[in-house]
């Protein structure tokens, strides 16, 4: 998605940037031509909006209250044409659009046209589409062809400075919505949530691979111990659902496959993710993560397929490792504090009491939960799913 920044590099003949450096990074998604009220009916979230004081229909004084109006619409920027330069842009409207965080620019009479700078946008726009296309057609290839060979792998490494010898996983980021009475301005805001959501997408720090199909949102990205990519991802659609223009209507989140290492496996990856769609309103969500997976639907996952004893345990295993591991290497009691704190209803002076303990010394074991599991305790579906696989362990191997 293009911004007014890329507009702004342009350097068209006859145009001059005022102010509203801070939002340059505003997204435009097509030009508007400024007429006739109500502008609702006609501009579109991102527009870039084009108006021409003709002392007509708008005068310098009107063009005030005109970006005020314009902005509470979300447009990306303003530019501004004077009849003639019959006179300059005043500074009370220069400081407004200082205020406003919005792009406000200059256009001279005799300078470049409304149409060139149309012309201009649209081409930025189509060359974006162009580039956005070619890396779908790639990452389309890689999940869903029926070949994926070395040497394919090694074109798209070098294309994309991927490397595959690290783990990736997909991603399926799924947009739920709400429709109004205007139907062609409900699928406008859709259509301007998805080029926001791209945009933000491609500058995740990892570089995800990204593509539109169909309804879905699907990105490709490296996997590491530290998560840094979905916490990214959490970040991204977290502030872009409560953006003014999209809040209450709609909302996205991310369903992530496994792990792998083997990009013949990647497409395994999506299938896995494509699976959990349907469950991802039937779960207990109280934090209402953004992102969700396997694994943050805890045991709970086993429900939805034939697993078995066995992969059951495993589960358990992985989840519970790193505080078996400490357990037995310091002789602590860190699985049974969890449990009694859980079957104490979180009260630390019953449950200090139960395990002969003292409250200090109780706040301490799990301080040390939370730093050895990276995770906040107040996460009660972790929680809860660390609890059921101690027990579900006890159970096994009674």
């Amino acid at each position: 998605m293009i911004t007014c920044r890329d507009v702004y590099n342009l350097q068209l003949d006859g145009v001059e940037l005022l102010t509203g450096e801070t939002g340059l990074d505003r997204m435009v998604s097509w030009t508007y031509m400024v007429q006739t009220r109500p502008f609702s009916d006609h501009m579109n979230p991102g527009n870039f909006a084009l108006i021409v004081v003709d002392y007509v229909r708008f005068t310098m004084e009107s063009v005030f209250d005109v970006m005020t109006e314009l902005n509470d619409l979300s447009i990306s920027g303003l530019a501004v044409s004077i009849e003639n330069d019959r006179e300059c842009i005043p500074k009370k409207l220069i400081a407004h659009a200082l205020e406003l965080q919005l792009p406000l620019f200059f256009v001279r009479w005799e300078g470049a046209s409304f149409v060139d700078i149309a012309q201009s946008v649209g081409k930025l726009i189509l060359e974006n589409e162009v580039r956005n296309k070619r890396t779908g057609d790639y990452l389309y290839n890689l999940l869903f062809g029926y070949e994926v060979n070395a040497k394919y792998v090694e074109k798209i490494s070098a294309q994309f400075g991927l490397d595959f010898s690290k783990p990736y996983r997909v991603g399926i980021i799924v947009i739920d919505r709400k429709y109004g009475v205007n139907l062609e301005q409900n699928e406008h805001t859709y259509e301007y949530y998805t080029d926001c959501l791209n945009r933000e997408v491609i500058h995740v720090k990892k570089k995800p691979m990204y593509m539109r199909f169909l309804n879905k949102f699907v990105l490709l990205f490296e996997a590491t111990e530290t998560k840094e990519t979905e916490h990214e991802l959490e970040a991204v659609l977290t502030e872009l659902d409560n953006r003014p223009q999209f809040r209450n209507l709609i909302r996205g989140t991310c369903i992530l496959g496994n792990t792998y290492t083997n990009p013949s496996d990647f497409g395994k990856s999506y299938q896995e993710a494509k699976s959990l769609i349907p469950k991802k309103d039937i779960l207990p969500n109280p934090r209402h993560k953004k992102v969700l997976s396997a694994s943050s639907m805890g045991i709970y996952k086993f429900m939805f397929n034939s697993g078995n004893q066995q992969e059951i345990l495993d589960y358990c295993n992985d989840r519970l490792r790193k505080l078996e591991e400490y357990d037995h290497a310091n002789g602590t009691y860190l699985q049974e504090t969890l449990v009694a704190y859980y079957m104490n209803r979180f009260n630390i002076g019953k449950t200090a009491d139960e395990l002969f303990v003292h409250r200090n010394s109780l706040q301490y074991r799990l301080k040390k939960i939370e730093e050895i599991l990276d995770y906040s305790l107040d996460d009660s579906m972790e929680y809860l799913d660390l609890v059921n696989c101690i027990l579900i362990k006890k159970l096994m191997f009674l």
